[in-house]
């Protein structure tokens, strides 16, 4: 069976380009990235840190970095070293320690989201405000549907099955 076949639906089409984009955007903004020495995880916890409010725990930074525990700590390593965090015990619980950004992270970031804004305005050159209306209405419903949980109705005999 030829490949084409197998992604002949609308939603199959659409699930296997948005991977491409995503896997192809952040490529591209690794690469520039990696001219100033930030490597995928490091710049991708500085920017979840920065976003998600100073002084998360290690195990929350980590659930939202989207890797386990162990990776997140080699990383945040690699950060503090460098002066980018600070990790803090938590008076609450002294086995947690809470993760905070530098004065020393602040123009990193800076370089981060300008990167950032480079690339989206390469990338999304030629689309209209009209056409990014639409495809951020489908996204969002998207992310609405995987909010949901992974479950869905199973229409032959009426149960939710899961997706694998």
């Amino acid at each position: 069976m030829k490949l084409d076949a197998l992604t002949s639906s609308r939603q199959e089409q659409f699930g296997v380009l948005l991977g491409q984009i995503a896997r192809h955007w952040r490529a591209r903004l690794d690469r520039r990235l990696s001219a100033f020495g930030l490597t995928d995880a490091r710049w991708v916890t500085l920017l979840h840190l920065a976003r998600s409010g100073d002084g998360l725990t290690q195990k929350d930074l980590a659930a939202r970095v989207g890797v386990g525990g162990p990776t997140l700590v080699r990383t945040l390593d690699h950060l503090e070293r460098e002066g980018l965090v600070m990790r803090v015990g938590d008076m609450q619980d002294r086995r947690s320690k809470t993760v905070h950004l530098t004065a020393k992270a602040m123009p990193v970031l800076r370089l981060i989201e300008e990167t950032a804004v480079a690339v989206r305005s390469e990338l999304l050159v030629g689309i209209s405000e009209a056409d990014l209306e639409v495809c951020l209405a489908v996204f969002g419903r998207v992310a609405a549907n995987l909010a949901g949980g992974p479950t869905t109705p199973d229409r032959e005999n009426g149960h939710r099955r899961e997706w694998t």
